[in-house]
């Protein structure tokens, strides 16, 4: 009787699936029809220049789609495509998003404290080829694996875009050309430097975890962010409200990056440099120097711009 009750129940379950399967499938092209006829509302309203409030309407129902798209299947971008095949990712119920999204942030945090014991045993302690090596890799790893939970998160509706993504794709090629470094002169020269450097990273990582994190908490509380918004490696918008002393630190990390590439450039002159390393390490540090200013000049401008125009209203 029992495991007649258990087929049954199993029975229910696959054609609960297969209903589910149908439903997703009805939504997604329902969503995409309503795209469309949206865009073409959009490109009347620009054309005969309606009323404002027509306009926020339509920004309100492209966010509603938003929303809709994060709770079912989609097709993988191009990356996870390469890494994972045509698996789904997508998570259905906001449980299983906020539970994948918390064990990242844990992750990024766990990840953050060993790469900078590791790296403050490497600049004081140790000096060994080999551990610089299992340190370059652990940061390869480290990037990597973030690449792909990013675009996990991405595809279950987080917002984390444009440079914040595409930094950490630098970053792992700025670690596996570390990696490739052979031990010689040059190599030497440039290891405490780097090493400091990685150690003034993950101090700041480590500030900027509690510090994003609880503005995070207090945001989503008053419903003011959404449940999947990450922290990330730089200065956001929402992060405003509070202390802003997390600038300096950022600004000097910054610059570091361009000293790094400064500092690479001028080994590459010498004649005694052969190492193709040099100059894509120095590169790969410039690349993240102006992305890293830029953006987060940008962002402050913006949030200045929009205290002004606040200010202006009242």
């Amino acid at each position: 009787h029992f495991i007649l009750k258990f087929e049954d129940t199993h029975r229910l379950y696959k054609q609960k699936l297969e209903e589910v399967t149908k439903l997703q499938n009805s939504c997604s092209g329902a969503i995409a029809r309503q795209r469309k006829k949206l865009k073409e509302l959009t490109l009347s309203l620009e054309e005969f220049q309606l009323p404002d409030r027509s306009e926020l309407l339509m920004r309100q129902k492209a966010h509603a789609f938003f929303e809709m798209e994060a709770f079912l299947p989609k097709k993988n971008g191009l990356y996870l495509s390469l890494v994972l095949g045509n698996v789904n990712v997508t998570l259905l119920n906001k449980q299983a998003k906020f539970a994948y999204k918390d064990e990242y942030e844990k992750f990024k945090l766990f990840l953050t404290v060993i790469l900078f014991m590791f790296s403050f045993t490497c600049c004081f302690l140790l000096s060994y080829r080999v551990l610089d090596a299992l340190f370059n890799f652990l940061l390869v790893w480290y990037y990597c694996t973030l690449t792909i939970r990013e675009s996990i998160l991405i595809s279950n509706g987080s917002r984390i875009k444009g440079w914040w993504v595409f930094h950490h794709y630098v970053s792992t090629f700025l670690s596996g050309v570390m990696l490739t470094w052979p031990e010689g002169t040059l190599y030497q020269m440039f290891r405490n430097q780097f090493l400091s450097y990685n150690l003034y990273q993950s101090f700041v990582q480590f500030l900027q975890y509690y510090y994003q994190s609880g503005c995070l908490y207090r945001l989503r509380a008053l419903g003011e962010r959404h449940n999947m918004d990450l922290t990330v490696e730089g200065f956001q918008s929402w992060m405003w409200r509070g202390l802003t002393f997390l600038l300096p630190f950022l600004f000097f990390g910054h610059f570091w990056q361009l000293y790094n590439s400064m500092t690479l450039f001028k080994m590459f002159q010498l004649p005694e440099c052969k190492e193709w390393q040099v100059v894509m390490c120095g590169c790969s540090y410039m690349v993240l120097f102006m992305g890293n200013l830029f953006t987060t000049l940008r962002v402050v401008y913006q949030k200045y711009m929009n205290n002004q125009d606040k200010s202006k209203r009242m």
